[in-house]
């Protein structure tokens, strides 16, 4: 089923539209299919310009306190201006390619709390700009991605909590101005362990993954044990027992400092 989204008519007498997205799950680097159906309102309207993008709402982080900013990190102009006839209907079809970097929304069946990412339309008419609301994206976790959740999941970790920062990890291939934080509450044998935190930084070819335990609120101490970096890549993941090598990390560190 096409989700679907009206925006407020352009002034009086003015055109409508609406969104329908024909497939809302997704991929990183995949495409999300849609198209964007302009209703003429009951006059003659010159549409300046038609185009789609993918917006997520972030947390910011500043003089002590923490906002939320809708960033958008793509966008796609549909085609050129031209004429809406009044009462006439024009249907622009559209494929939005879902950067790489895009974070996951849903994994073991459930959507992730607070992950807000989606299409958004906009439409031009005389200098005048219509925003519409967020029709929103499933992302879920690519292959490679689902491997090494699957590898907490093994180990017993429990999925705590998940965000998107503006900012940027160091010594990554990150492009997009903000990342996802993915917070596991550890299971009993890692009992000196208060949380592991995960991120995911990919192209089309290889990831970064980052891991850290007890992390400081805005920091990446990449100068610590606690703090791991590595890449994988996008084909040929499934030759490394991922849960014996987070075991292996997380046991080292833990035994140096006594925790476990």
């Amino acid at each position: 089923m096409g989700f679907k989204k009206l925006l407020a008519s352009l002034g009086a007498g003015g055109a409508s539209v609406e969104t329908v997205l024909t497939e809302a799950n997704v991929v990183p680097g995949g495409v999300v299919q849609g198209e964007v159906r302009i209703q003429g309102g009951s006059v003659d309207q010159r549409i300046e310009a038609l185009s789609v993008g993918l917006q997520a709402r972030v947390e910011v982080e500043g003089h002590d306190q923490e906002t939320k900013q809708d960033i958008e990190f793509t966008k796609q102009r549909l085609g050129g201006a031209f004429e809406l006839k009044a009462g006439a209907v024009h249907a622009v079809p559209f494929g939005l390619d879902i950067p790489w970097e895009t974070p996951v929304t849903h994994f073991a069946g459930r959507q992730l709390h607070g992950m807000n990412i989606g299409v958004t339309t906009e439409l031009e008419i005389a200098r005048a700009v219509d925003s519409g609301d967020l029709d929103p994206v499933n992302v879920h976790p690519l292959p490679a991605q689902q491997a090494i959740l699957d590898a907490f999941g093994q180990l017993g970790f429990r999925f705590k909590s998940a965000d998107m920062e503006r900012g940027h990890i160091r010594g990554t291939r990150q492009k997009l101005p903000f990342y996802q934080e993915i917070e596991f509450f550890p299971p009993e044998q890692y009992r000196g362990l208060n949380q592991v935190e995960l991120s995911f930084v990919a192209d089309d070819r290889e990831m970064d993954v980052v891991l850290e335990m007890d992390k400081k609120p805005g920091l990446f101490s990449e100068g610590s044990d606690s703090y791991k970096t590595f890449k994988v890549g996008l084909s040929d993941f499934q030759g490394t027992d991922w849960a014996a090598y987070l075991n292996e990390w997380l046991s080292h560190v833990g035994s140096k400092r006594n925790w476990f």
